[in-house]
């Protein structure tokens, strides 16, 4: 085989993976054993925790409640038709009353389950798991000092994770796209994977796959209706953002980008 054919080779056994990952299962009971198909949902094995457990010697950040907020009021007909994908970003600073808009309408928390195990979000998600985490790199808002936090749904506040000045510049590096250094603030979502698999065992990837989007389309929508903008990005180096944020790439990691910035008039 020469090396041409066998890069398209390659190329085509990846892509016929895709495809497999994406469609449900459909097993036969000689192919997989019912004792395969049990979750540790069904197996009485306690639930994974709703979110990230926050270290006692954390700086939390209060957000303005939500019941409190005076934006979020254009009409859902006028977002749908403004709504785009943002590259172009001005300099002006967004507010903390618009950073915990942005952050309710993502992952915000409307209900708690029985026993801790299942929220109601703002988001839809399989299952009511919701396995992400929304990480923001802050570099113009108003009131917080530049560098990455970890919003908190529980508690509608944000968790101050590191500090510095260059995030914004080092995931333009990392994501190929040069854009996302003039962003005011980027939202990193990781995923931690168990959330779901407790429940949905392996075929939670699906799940997962279509759950993030619902993430990003609601930060699309929120963005739009304060006159600001987004894009969502994964073309990035996997590793580097993973150590930025200080995830171990294994049970938790980045699944996606957006950087998001007031837009010109």
């Amino acid at each position: 085989m020469t090396d041409l054919s066998r890069i398209e080779q390659i190329k085509a056994d990846l892509i016929k993976k895709g495809r497999i990952w994406l469609k449900p299962y459909n097993f036969t009971k000689e192919e997989l054993p019912d004792v395969c198909l049990r979750s540790d949902q069904i197996s009485n094995v306690p639930a994974p925790s709703l979110e990230k457990s926050i270290p006692e010697d954390a700086t939390l950040i209060n957000l303005p409640a939500i019941d409190e907020l005076s934006l979020g009021t254009m009409p859902l007909i006028d977002i749908l038709k403004k709504r785009r994908s943002h590259r172009d970003f001005n300099e002006e600073d967004l507010s903390l009353e618009e950073i915990a808009f942005l952050c309710w309408s993502v992952a915000g928390v409307h209900e708690i389950g029985p026993n801790n195990i299942w929220t109601k979000r703002t988001s839809p998600s399989g299952g009511a798991r919701h396995p992400f985490e929304t990480y923001l790199v802050v570099q113009r808002v108003k009131g917080l000092e530049p560098g990455i936090y970890r919003y908190s749904g529980l508690q509608h506040k944000l968790v101050h994770v590191r500090t510095g000045d260059s995030f914004c510049g080092y995931l333009a590096d990392f994501a190929m796209q040069p854009f996302v250094k003039d962003s005011a603030v980027i939202f990193i979502w990781t995923v931690i994977p168990y959330r779901n698999e407790w429940r949905y065992n392996f075929t939670s990837s699906r799940e997962m796959a279509m759950d993030i989007g619902h993430y990003c389309e609601n930060l699309y929508l929120a963005a739009e209706s304060i006159g600001a903008g987004t894009c969502g990005v994964t073309s990035y180096e996997q590793s580097l953002v993973d150590d930025m944020l200080d995830v171990n790439g294994f049970d938790e990691f980045t699944i996606y980008i957006a950087p998001l910035g007031k837009i010109p008039a």
